[in-house]
């Protein structure tokens, strides 16, 4: 009985050891790769179009077979979120590669986001069209279910959570707790722990962390080049230009609320 005590002591001073000495990281950079199903992207779009105009479907199915001659199925973009304590930014890196003929936002890259998560503030600077717009507002809400399933990205064991925002966009996350930073790429927040991989299935695209950089960065500011506005007001600005949009309608919608 007293070796068994002795035993289970010595344990709890093992565990107490490890405890103290584990390293938690709260500031630095992660690399992402933002990766999209171009195939399944275009293809849904031109569902859309052939439901509304036929005739349009074959210039819009013309260039996509072009690009199937040209360019690969799976486009990979880069950003890298910087991140310190309460405050994220993350930045497109790389160049952006163009297509012309079919534009899908959703599958860009050329968002910055500053996410300030003890206020809840979210400032993103957004190039549409041919005005840089300054899109600042509370951050996404998102009601996360986490999960017991784990995976192990750029080193770190992660655990799985679920959400539907925007009423219909169903997404998947993977968050580590050692780095206990509420943030992720773009404008996705809120786990108890920093999001390394997210993936919108129905939208064919995936953010997934390639590094993780433990360092102490310079001070962290949000954007301020552009037209200042909130999401209701960026809806406004540009319904202009949507009114007669047709199918990419909805699609800039869905794309310009994340």
């Amino acid at each position: 009985m007293k070796k068994i005590l002795y035993t289970a002591i010595c344990l709890l001073f093992v565990n107490a050891s490890f405890a103290q000495n584990a390293h938690f990281t709260t500031s630095g950079t992660i690399e992402y790769d933002k990766t999209a199903n171009m195939y399944a992207v275009i293809g849904k779009l031109l569902d859309a179009i052939e439901k509304m105009d036929k005739n349009a479907l074959v210039y819009f199915q013309r260039n996509f077979d072009q690009y199937k001659k040209t360019q690969p199925q799976f486009r990979t973009l880069k950003g890298t979120l910087t991140f310190d304590g309460d405050k994220t930014l993350y930045t497109p890196t790389g160049p952006e590669p163009a297509f012309a003929g079919i534009y899908t936002p959703m599958a860009d890259n050329t968002n910055t986001t500053y996410n300030d998560l003890t206020t809840h503030i979210s400032t993103s600077q957004k190039p549409l069209f041919e005005t840089t717009f300054i899109v600042k507002d509370t951050t996404l809400k998102i009601n996360w279910k986490i999960t017991d399933e784990t995976q192990v990205i750029a080193g770190y064991t992660c655990r799985r959570a679920n959400a539907i925002v925007l009423d219909s966009v169903y997404v998947v996350a993977f968050y580590t707790d050692k780095i206990p930073v509420t943030g992720g790429p773009e404008c996705f927040t809120g786990l108890p722990g920093m999001i390394l991989k997210l993936a919108l299935p129905h939208e064919n695209i995936i953010w997934t962390a390639t590094k993780v950089t433990d360092t102490s960065v310079p001070p962290i500011t949000e954007p301020k080049k552009g037209k200042l506005v909130d999401r209701k007001g960026l809806r406004a600005a540009l319904a202009p230009a949507l009114k007669n949009a047709g199918p990419y309608g909805p699609v800039f919608l869905k794309a310009l609320a994340l």
